[in-house]
Order: structure tokens, then sequence, then C-alpha cells
């Protein structure tokens, strides 16, 4: 850019012309555009706009009455999850979208805490002693808000898809707007299947199931073609009703769990599936499967309180 064009105050920001959008990162908050400045003379010029990080400071002040967020609107709520758009001040788009989980539990505490992570490898066997009593010993209320859905009770207006085996809807980390980062989760209404280790050759019918709504949903919805979505389940989940996670390929975001050592790939999950044997106990049941634990976890604690070591 001549030196000239280059902008150095709001003044010459405001005489950029826009001409495209070259890249959008929901990750990092930023977005690239392309366009025009002129002073002089006219130039091709690259602007790149990122929000800045949060200022651990400023958290004793975000909703006091003079605090940073001026205005907020609800956008869903299932029983005890919240969540809202907040603004920082009269703007057209929100600045914030806000989570709210209330009444937190010691176990939602823990999950959010920051912690260091090991990895752990499960046996049939640790399973069967540790992880499965683990799972049955959570009390019906922690996915109550999951039941309001499937009952019809919540969250009938965000329904995307429906029909005797599963829901599709928006999962709640999407802003509803950003295509990039198009997340949408399916539960399912058979509440045997707690987790991954339930799965066997009987419920292919209903993975496959899954697979083509969400690829028709998006298709119809947002004109989004065949390779365009990664599906995958996560192995430990953060509630247990089994649930796919259904995001936009190009989504980066390594925070929503598409990392090794916990999302299992709805593709593969069926392949394995369709090669294991229909007798006995099936591949998920029989295999050892490796996956990371937040030092905050309980679940960690009992692995080693059981005599279970990290790999």
């Amino acid at each position: 850019m001549s030196h000239s064009a280059a902008p150095k105050d709001l003044a010459d920001l405001r005489r950029f012309r826009f001409e495209r959008v070259l890249n959008e990162d929901p990750f990092t908050h930023s977005i690239a555009l392309l366009g025009t400045l002129s002073k002089d003379q006219e130039v091709q010029a690259i602007i790149r706009l990122e929000r800045t990080a949060w200022d651990a400071s400023d958290a004793p002040r975000l909703f006091a009455e003079d605090g940073l967020i001026q205005k907020v609107q609800l956008e869903q709520s299932t029983d005890i999850y919240t969540w809202l758009f907040g603004w920082f001040g009269e703007r057209r788009e929100a600045d914030v979208k806000i989570n709210v989980v209330c009444p937190a539990t010691e176990t939602h505490i823990r999950k959010y805490t920051k912690q260091t992570y090991v990895m752990v490898r499960e046996t049939p066997e640790l399973y069967r002693d540790v992880v499965k009593p683990y799972i049955a010993a959570f009390p019906p209320s922690r996915t109550q808000w999951v039941e309001n859905i499937l009952q019809g009770t919540s969250e009938q207006s965000k329904l995307l898809y429906s029909d005797s085996d599963l829901l599709i809807l928006p999962d709640m980390k999407w802003d509803l707007r950003t295509i990039s980062s198009l997340y949408l989760l399916v539960l399912v209404q058979d509440r045997t299947i707690r987790s991954l280790r339930d799965l066997k050759k009987s419920h292919l019918p209903l993975l496959k199931s899954i697979h083509a709504q969400a690829e028709k949903v998006v298709s119809q919805k947002w004109g989004l073609g065949p390779g365009s979505l990664r599906m995958y389940v996560h192995y430990q989940p953060s509630y247990y009703h089994f649930h796919v996670h259904v995001v936009n390929a190009n989504y980066e975001g390594g925070m929503l769990g598409m990392t090794v050592g916990q999302a299992h790939l709805l593709d593969d999950v069926i392949s394995l599936l369709e090669i294991d044997s229909s007798e006995g106990d099936g591949v998920f049941q029989r295999m050892t499967l490796t996956y990371s634990l937040g030092s905050q976890s309980k679940l960690l604690e009992n692995i080693q309180a059981h005599g279970g070591l990290p790999v």
C-alpha cells in the first residue's frame, strides 16, 4: 500500500470501500476484508478485524449498573441452561453470547474450571468396574433439559428435524448466524444408549439415519453439499444421553472437542459396526478406549482410586 493511502485515523478508515470477505475465523473471532482505500490514489487494501481478549479485571463489573454489558436479549432456555446475546452499547449486532448454567452443580464447576489433562486407557474391565457405575449414579436431573426437548416441552421452535427416532436442533455454541461455524446437535429418543460404549450393530439404522437427516437439513436450509459436515461422538461425553455433534467441516475450533482423544467420527463408528460380528458383545463393548480427562474430573478420581493408571 502506498504511504499516501495508508490510513492514519478513523476518517481514513471510513474511505475503505468493501469488496469481499477474504477469511472469517470464528475460533479467533477475526475477519479479513478486501477492498480499496483512496486518498491521492485508489489502492487495494486488506483489513483484518479481531475481537480483543477478555481482561479478567473487568469480570466484577460486567453486569454492574454501569458495567460493560448494557443490553441483553434472551435466546433460549432449557431447564438449567440459558443463552443470551449481550451488547456493550447500542449496536446492530450482539457483541457477545452469554451462556448461563443455573443452578450450577459441583460437577459443572469442575467442568468449567481451568485444568490439566491426562490420557486414560479404559479397558472393558475398567468400564465395567468404574465407568459404568459412575454413569449409572448420575441423577435424572442432570439430563432433564434433554428430556424436556425430547418430550416436546421445550425448544420446539428451534427444531430443524424430528421423527420417532431423533431430533436435530442448533447447538447452544452456535450464534445461529455464522454458517462457517454452523453447529447442530442430534438427540436420539432411545434412552438406553448412554454413550459410545452402548452402541451395537443393531444401532446401524439409527446412526445412518442421523447421518442422512443431518446432511439433508443443512443442504435444504443452508445449501451445504456433501462433504461439508464433520459429524462426531464424544467419549467421554459431557452428558450421558447419546447425541451426535454436527459442525461445518471448515470450523477449526479446537475448543469444540474435535480433537483426538475425545471425538470419534460418526462415519468411523458406522464403519466399525458394519464389519463387527452380530453375535455377542459388539466392538465398542470389547475394545479399549483411550481418552483425556481433566484433573478436575470426578471420573478421573474414581479411576485413580480403583488403581487405574494414566497412559
